[in-house]
């Protein structure tokens, strides 16, 4: 286990929702943290800032305003700071976003990945872990999801991107000995989420009185999974290398690296959408004006995650219900909004 006499760990999209969350979990587990993010205006700027504002004053925290694209800049941070672990969060998120600016996709999660790899690879990073998504299931009718299937299909950009992160890992891995463990997330949401997300977008519409956009006519079903849990299971894998000699998770192919890891990290109960958006009236104690629309272009109709390698491997399983998660944001929704 790393403690505070080793090398810093580089967290990546560190204002991020998933990031400044392994962040603190990280600095509370007694770790030095260099985060990096770049602030971009996707979504509002105010809430990256006050995410980062709760790390800032923190022992063992230090941040770099950073473009994980900008690849001179990558190489300094890792020459500045030396980490021995890299927990990769940031990247240009969304589907829907990717069929309205394209290559702020290619550049994000391809070469910024690109230069988070090169740093790996010329400073002699212990373990890198990165996000992957449920996204690059796409369609497939075969649930639960598991990570030995075929996901050659994806139907968004962003899922292409995703699976391409996967692709290069695997080959750093193979040539250069880089143990990289890929995590696929399943619909994460909770408190400082994203403000494009469904269970932001509905809560917001509730609470003032407009409608909540309801895609393929409510038919969808999620695995929504706590921001806690996931942020609990990414520090849990980033400190539990894969080891030279190891055997692959799953019975893999020989022609797999053994310093290759891919999991999935969701609740495994998939939810009806309307189920939650009816959960989400009675915590927040108000009915939502529905507007059905029909499916939009690159969304899928389920996700659903078999965690099964991921419990076996770390003994580690998503755990908060869906109630108490949405009763969670909706309280700090309420405090956020309201200050």
């Amino acid at each position: 286990m790393v403690n505070q006499t080793s090398a810093p760990i580089l967290v990546t999209g560190a204002a991020g929702f998933i990031g400044a969350q392994v962040a603190r979990m990280l600095l509370d587990a007694g770790h030095f943290v260099v985060g990096i993010d770049n602030l971009n205006a996707y979504y509002d700027v105010g809430l990256k800032e006050a995410r980062l504002d709760l790390l800032k004053g923190r022992n063992g925290f230090s941040f770099h305003r950073v473009d994980i694209s900008d690849r001179q800049a990558m190489t300094e941070v890792f020459e500045r700071t030396k980490p021995s672990y890299v927990a990769h969060l940031a990247a240009q998120p969304g589907v829907r976003y990717s069929l309205e600016n394209p290559h702020a996709y290619i550049e994000s999660n391809v070469a910024g990945f690109m230069n988070i790899l090169e740093g790996c690879r010329n400073f002699g990073i212990q373990h890198l872990v990165y996000a992957s998504s449920s996204s690059v299931y796409g369609n497939s009718p075969d649930v639960p999801y598991n990570t030995e299937q075929d996901v050659d299909h994806p139907i968004s950009l962003y899922a292409a991107t995703k699976k391409s992160n996967e692709l290069m890992a695997h080959v750093y891995s193979h040539l250069w000995n880089i143990p990289t463990t890929g995590l696929r997330f399943f619909t994460v949401y909770g408190p400082w989420g994203r403000p494009d997300m469904a269970v932001y977008l509905f809560t917001k519409a509730i609470r003032t009185g407009q409608p909540i956009r309801i895609f393929n006519n409510g038919d969808l079903r999620r695995d929504f999974t706590f921001i806690d849990d996931i942020a609990a299971g990414v520090v849990k894998v980033l400190m539990s290398p894969p080891v030279p000699g190891s055997t692959n998770q799953n019975g893999r192919h020989q022609t797999v690296s053994p310093l290759y890891r891919l999991y999935n990290i969701g609740n495994s109960e998939p939810v009806d959408l309307m189920k939650m958006i009816e959960t989400l009236e009675r915590v927040a104690g108000r009915k939502a004006v529905k507007e059905f629309l029909p499916m939009q272009p690159g969304d899928v109709y389920e996700t659903f995650a078999d965690t099964s390698a991921l419990e076996r491997d770390f003994g580690f399983k998503v755990h908060t219900p869906l109630e108490e998660g949405l009763s969670a944001f909706v309280d700090w929704y309420d405090t956020y909004h309201t200050k």
